[in-house]
């Protein structure tokens, strides 16, 4: 088959190339024709060295949906055929971890697929504990509805749920890319009533607006973000605060717009180590929750976006074959303002 190998030999480090199918390796295993696959940031850590634990020569990708082809001996909640979205997370069900609904650090898995085994940039794709790791798609759902489920929608889900929402709430989301604006559809169904988008690309926060993800939106190269926020809430500060940017400079800002007792969720993936300044943080009794998404919900987003209730369609922003995925890879690296998420066919 044909797949997107990363190999740091290679001369750009990935390379569209030749690659055995994938079989069963194990009776829980699950082999999925890939009709959908996604590029994530994620994707370009691993290529520019900043994922210790990922693998050399493998296939990229964690982000598809598509159709099974071949199901181990024990798999038991999928057949041949079955249109699904697939978790980015590779976990067990039954270790201390999944039992607890922290998949993330399943004991036998975690995030697996495209960084330390084959990933989904291919033609083929081997799912491990297909069981956990598949999730049926409703009929009225299609494959491009669905792309997202399993890795920033079930991100900004993860967010929103951290922030442990109430009705009414006032939630600023730092960064109006794919996750902020997950996250702002996920805490919209959670109960928020004032979602603040912060962002310093004008086309992501005009999306977030006319879309009705967010009420209010600020432009930190425009307003000062903290005086903003206190004129929005009444000078009390947000509720709550998802960091879905990562950078320094915004990570500073989500303690300091938070309310005293707020909760800040912070999804965002760093290339460096962040620093709580506690001294100065001294009284605002803040909560930090943070790490890697917890994608237990895959099937109940899917019911959401069969319900109408959320949708990600928006998110697609151009579209490109297998054949030319080196080339969306150059796009995605240095992808215009108006660009939010590529599909592959």
């Amino acid at each position: 088959m044909k797949a997107l190998v990363y190999n740091n030999e290679f001369k750009n480090k990935i390379e569209y190339t030749e690659r055995k199918d994938p079989v069963i390796e194990q009776n829980s295993d699950a082999i999925v024709k890939v009709t959908l696959s996604s590029i994530c940031t994620s994707d370009l850590h691993i290529i520019n060295g900043f994922v210790p634990r990922a693998n050399n020569d493998i296939v990229l990708g964690h982000e598809f949906v598509g159709e099974v082809v071949e199901i181990g001996s024990n798999v038991k909640k999928l057949k041949i055929g079955d249109r699904v979205a697939a978790n980015c997370i590779t976990f067990c069900g039954d270790c201390y971890f999944c039992k607890k609904g922290f998949i993330n650090n399943c004991q036998k898995g975690g995030w697996e697929l495209g960084c330390r085994i084959d990933g989904c940039q291919a033609e083929y794709v081997r799912v491990p504990y297909a069981d956990m790791g598949l999730s049926k798609l409703p009929e009225n759902v299609t494959y491009e509805n669905a792309l997202f489920v399993g890795d920033i929608l079930s991100s900004g889900y993860f967010a929103a749920q951290m922030c442990e929402i109430n009705n009414n709430d006032s939630v600023a989301v730092i960064g109006a890319g794919p996750v902020g604006l997950c996250s702002m559809m996920s805490a919209r169904h959670m109960g928020a009533s004032n979602i603040i988008a912060i962002d310093i690309n004008d086309y992501r926060l005009k999306i977030a607006k006319e879309n009705n993800f967010a009420d209010f939106i600020i432009n930190p190269n425009r307003e000062n973000v903290e005086t903003s926020i206190k004129e929005i809430t009444n000078n009390i500060g947000a509720d709550s605060v998802i960091e879905a940017a990562g950078d320094k400079s915004t990570f500073e800002m989500a303690w300091k717009i938070a309310r005293p007792n707020a909760n800040v969720g912070i999804v965002a993936m760093y290339e460096e180590n962040q620093v709580l300044p506690l001294p100065l943080m001294y009284g605002k009794n803040l909560t930090f929750k943070t790490g890697g998404v917890d994608a237990i919900y895959c099937d109940k987003l899917l019911n959401l976006i069969s319900e109408s209730k959320i949708s990600t369609d928006i998110l697609i922003s151009k579209k490109f074959k297998l054949s030319d995925i080196e080339d969306a890879y150059k796009f995605f690296k240095y992808k215009p303002d108006d660009c939010f998420k590529i599909a592959i066919y």
